[in-house]
């Protein structure tokens, strides 16, 4: 019995991104054919659980494009679509979404701010879908606390003042 991974997806007005999230996957295969039709078939975790899943996307797409980079814990794909333009959702029909699949905010942009940014995609390696991407995508990406650390010296620094006001004048007064 095959199971289906996690699924986040983003979009901007030319391409939709589409992970799948399932570590250590082996004999990972990916299809995307022009019409939307997107599916996915792999092997993961000690037991090798076999993981299926078919989308069928809002619209038509270009294959030749469109990129995927199998990293060590997620497959990443970067689907070009076929006419720019917001489509409503990732998938085709009136159903409800499946509860595998969810919004990636991480990438996510809205409409009114898509002004063409690229997304930084750290230097991956990508490979056309006929063949398999490079392995090691790292998934960790550090992020800096700058500003928390600029706030707390600055409330730090007022709790000083309001506790020791003299310290102020002195300092003042010795210059």
């Amino acid at each position: 019995m095959s199971r289906h991974p996690e699924v986040k997806w983003a979009q901007r007005l030319d391409k939709v991104y589409v992970t799948v999230q399932l570590p250590d996957a082996k004999d990972v295969k990916v299809n995307l054919e022009p019409d939307g039709s997107f599916t996915f078939s792999g092997t993961a975790g000690s037991s090798n659980n076999s993981y299926e899943l078919k989308l069928d996307l809002f619209d038509k797409v270009n294959v030749e494009e469109s990129k995927i980079n199998t990293g060590v814990r997620s497959i990443f794909c970067v689907i070009e679509k076929a006419e720019k333009g917001w489509w409503k959702k990732l998938l085709r029909g009136d159903g409800k979404t499946p509860h595998y699949i969810k919004v990636d905010w991480d990438k996510w942009v809205d409409e009114d701010d898509d002004a063409g940014d690229k997304l930084d995609l750290g230097g991956m390696d990508f490979s056309n879908f006929g063949g398999m991407g490079a392995e090691g995508m790292d998934d960790d990406l550090e992020d800096t606390d700058d500003e928390e650390q600029e706030v707390d010296k600055l409330q730090n620094a007022e709790k000083t003042e309001e506790a020791h006001p003299d310290a102020k004048m002195e300092a003042a007064s010795s210059t």
